[in-house]
């Protein structure tokens, strides 16, 4: 146990919170990094220190998921939400053992020795529970994984997500390029799928339907789909259209949600409430104003005007479909269908990797683009300039998308020499690295640069960029 200071009578202090915390992540790091290693002390210690709290034996058993415990013990539920969060770390602590404690948004960690300030009962309640949560999630452990399991692991994952103030799964949309907590669980989440024998599973309808669509599924099942038939290509379809569904919903929600375009002068405002404008109502009626009555008499109304400038627009969307480039495609392939929704908007859609292939007829429907990809393989940026510079008509009311990692080897410069003509003839172009939720991908410095000097420069990042550059263009 950690070092105690010296009492005033010059006997050791002890602090029984603070070593009972220190017990439970022990047992933490050495379930973690040690599973094999039985360790009898620290288990019997976490049994009777889980015990005096009054939880659950279940939350040391990393076998028994957070769903199975939250079931049997409801009360947890209101525990577990937020309590990684920053926010709880600014409440008070009550000492009680059903309270938020007080540090939920600090890293855990075991006290130091000579620590002088006690742990408090809440505090070690607190360690009970992220130890359940970091164990579930962390301790994915080797071999085959089951339908069950994979399931199991994203309920728990759900919930760690949910002690971190996210939605269950958001994290692992916004897994990015594998940088930050959510790459780490999308990266945990893919490894898990790649162990499971996904082509058995999916020809079981019972175990089909246990599996929650991810990006890491979908990207198997996208590389795989070649090799799937009748039953298992069915539940394959079906999970496929259920994950591009709810990405949608998410775009969609973002593309309303973006104020762009700029206000077209022009169209006198409408006279309706909503449209007033208040404080400018007043300003020009100032000179209106009764000293006597004590009244503001109002001569005009005012009204703002709300009307965007619109214009027949164009876009066109290239995206590599090389294996780097999964999370884009699906995104982009989505993001155009809900731009080829939008009024005056033409939209086309070509996938390439060593062969164009113009996907416009299916354009409004995401999940058939999907199935008519072929992720892999090498690519030609040339091949697809080619198909895609004859559907420039007008240049000036004309975007062109083009979503890449931009490394083209030997191609490079005829790439390029084609871009920059488009750009130059007055399209609009976006060159962009990565269309997923927080990542930045890996980009051709080569390209980066060029493109950067040509007024271009590549997005990488955040979908909401190319949300914003799109509609500011086509709004």
């Amino acid at each position: 146990m950690s070092a105690t200071p010296e009492a005033p009578g010059g006997g050791a202090q002890v602090n029984p919170d603070a070593n009972r915390r220190q017990v439970l992540y022990w047992r933490l790091l050495a379930q973690l990094f040690d599973p094999a290693e039985e360790q009898p002390s620290l288990e019997a210690a976490s049994v009777a220190v889980v015990d005096d709290l009054g939880l659950p034996a279940a939350l040391l058993d990393p076998s028994v998921s957070v769903d199975t415990v939250v079931q049997r013990f409801p009360d947890l539920a209101a525990e577990l939400d937020g309590l990684l969060t920053p926010a709880t770390a600014t409440q008070p602590p009550t000492g009680g053992p059903g309270s938020v404690p007080p540090s939920a948004g600090s890293t855990p960690a075991s006290p130091t020795a000579g620590e002088a300030e006690p742990a408090g009962q809440a505090e070690v309640r607190r360690a009970a529970l992220v130890s359940k949560l970091l164990l579930n999630v962390f301790a994915t452990g080797g071999g085959s994984v089951s339908a069950s399991q994979l399931a199991r692991w994203q309920s728990d994952a759900g919930w760690f997500e949910r002690a971190l103030g996210c939605e269950p799964g958001e994290l692992r949309r916004q897994a990015g390029a594998g940088g930050g907590l959510g790459g780490v669980l999308a990266g945990l989440e893919g490894d898990l799928v790649r162990r499971m024998h996904l082509r058995e599973v999916l020809a079981d309808p019972r175990l089909a339907a246990k599996l929650t669509p991810s990006m890491s599924l979908i990207e198997q099942l996208l590389r795989d789909k070649s090799n799937l038939s009748g039953v298992a290509l069915a539940n394959a379809k079906a999970l496929i259209r259920r994950y591009v569904d709810e990405v949608a919903e998410v775009l969609r929600t973002q593309v309303e949600q973006t104020s762009v375009g700029t206000i077209d002068r022009s169209v006198p405002p409408k006279r309706v409430f909503r449209n007033l404008d208040l404080d400018r109502t007043i300003w020009k009626n100032l000179t209106n104003w009764s000293p006597e009555d004590q009244r503001l008499y109002v001569d005009k109304l005012y009204y703002r005007q709300t009307a965007r400038r619109t214009t027949p627009a164009r876009l066109i969307v290239v995206v590599d479909q090389s294996g780097s480039m999964v999370d884009s495609m699906v995104n982009c392939t989505i993001l155009a269908s809900i731009f080829a929704g939008l009024p005056k908007v033409d939209v086309h859609l070509i996938a390439y990797d060593t062969r164009a292939l113009d996907l416009t007829p299916w354009v409004h429907d995401p999940f058939e683009v999907l199935l008519r990809t072929k992720l892999g393989g090498g690519n030609d940026g040339p091949v697809a300039m080619a198909m895609a510079r004859p559907k420039i008509v007008e240049p000036r009311n004309t975007v062109l998308v083009w979503i890449s990692d931009f490394y083209e080897f030997d191609r490079s410069q005829p790439l390029f020499d084609g871009i920059e003509a488009v750009h130059r003839s007055g399209v609009k172009f976006i060159p962009v690295g990565s269309v997923n939720s927080s990542g930045s991908q890996i980009v051709n410095p080569w390209f980066r640069q060029r493109l950067k000097d040509l007024g271009t420069p590549v997005i990488s990042g955040h979908i909401r960029k190319l949300v914003f550059e799109l509609k500011n263009f086509l709004t």
